[in-house]
């Protein structure tokens, strides 16, 4: 084989070794691929081509324990001891606490002068401290305040009462009581009531002081629950309402008024010396006042020993005479049609008893 070519102290290029050299195949070099780049044709086209995305690292979340604690027995062993430890340590905490509270005499209550009360005009102090008799040097932390509240609302002239702790060693008391609205006749006594049928005592020297001018209720038993006096004092509320809305004071003209009968309230009102019994039945109370008034003179120019009148009937009054008139015999005074005669004699009847079951009685 000739050689192509020789140099004086390297090796000689052979015309086989440039051959092979020649019909070697060339060596492809890899190259990452390009990021995505869409085509976009002459037309405005977009063409995708496919290329690979590198894929991303997903971190590794670690726990908050070492492996060590959650991956080997003696480090479970060792995490289940120290969580009994902070629960003992939590409860040794809460013991220490609660038995500082409770015996140190910081919050021992040590005499009345720790209870402070608000709110109470009727009732004094020493009325309201006896229901904290048993509480008198006890830690602030053992005071049953419900069952304290409980009792306070108990006295009749409590309408709310609210019981606080302050600290270290004080009672804070605050009592809402209850307003009168009428005085009330209960056998021979006469007692204030308020708009709930709850009956009040009050000593005489405090009632005169005081000056109310309430007209007497009766149909107030006490024996009754009040779910029965509480209705008829609301009765009783509205009616005084409804006749007082006018420019008159009339509720200040009416000495007695009975509401023992729901559906008719009978007042008892003086007019030239003499007592007479209105029957203003449940409603429209001002407008039946105003019929007596205006037709007052008149029947008593006719009827001079008149003692009831009976307003509840829209077309008709029956007026009752007293038992020393000359007759008895009820006069009816149509206002319109008359009602037929056997109604009307059942009216009258009752109009007489109720006359005759109520004697003449004055404002308290």
């Amino acid at each position: 084989m000739a050689k192509i070519g020789s140099y004086q102290d390297g090796p000689t290029v052979t015309e086989q070794e440039q051959l092979d050299e020649f019909l070697r195949p060339a060596v492809k070099v890899r190259t990452r691929p390009l990021p995505y780049r869409p085509h976009i044709d002459d037309d405005g086209t977009v063409e995708d081509e496919v290329f690979l995305r590198a894929r991303k690292r997903v971190p590794v979340r670690k726990g908050l324990l070492p492996p060590f604690l959650t991956r080997t027995v003696p480090g479970r062993v060792l995490l289940g001891f120290s969580a009994v430890l902070v629960v003992v340590l939590v409860w040794m905490a809460v013991m220490a606490v609660e038995n500082f509270l409770n015996h140190d005499p910081h919050f021992r209550i040590e005499s009345a002068s720790n209870i402070q009360i608000d709110g109470n005009s009727q009732l004094t102090r020493p009325e309201l401290l006896s229901v904290f008799g048993a509480d008198i040097g006890r830690n602030l932390f053992y005071v049953p305040l419900t069952q304290r509240r409980e009792q306070l609302e108990q006295l009749p002239w409590v309408a709310h009462a609210t019981v606080m702790r302050i600290l270290p060693n004080q009672l804070r008391v605050s009592i809402v009581e209850r307003v009168p609205v009428a005085f009330a006749r209960v056998g021979n006594q006469i007692k204030l009531v308020d708009g709930d049928g709850v009956l009040l005592d009050m000593a005489p020297a405090a009632l005169a002081a005081k000056h109310y001018s309430f007209p007497v209720v009766t149909g107030i038993d006490p024996q009754d629950p009040l779910s029965v006096r509480r209705p008829r004092m609301k009765l009783y509320q509205k009616f005084m309402n409804d006749i007082d809305t006018g420019s008159e004071k009339v509720s200040q003209q009416l000495s007695e008024i009975d509401i023992s009968d729901p559906e008719d309230v009978q007042g008892l009102v003086s007019a030239n010396g003499s007592d007479i019994l209105l029957h203003f039945g449940q409603d429209n109370f001002l407008n039946r006042w105003n019929e007596y008034k205006e037709h007052l003179a008149e029947w008593k120019q006719q009827y001079p020993n008149l003692a009831s009148v009976d307003l509840r009937y829209d077309r008709q009054v029956v007026l009752n005479m007293s038992k020393t008139a000359e007759t008895n015999h009820p006069a009816q005074v149509p206002d319109a049609a008359p009602v037929p005669q056997q109604q009307l004699a059942t009216k009258v009847a009752k109009a007489k008893a109720r006359a005759a079951a109520h004697p003449h009685r004055k404002r308290a």
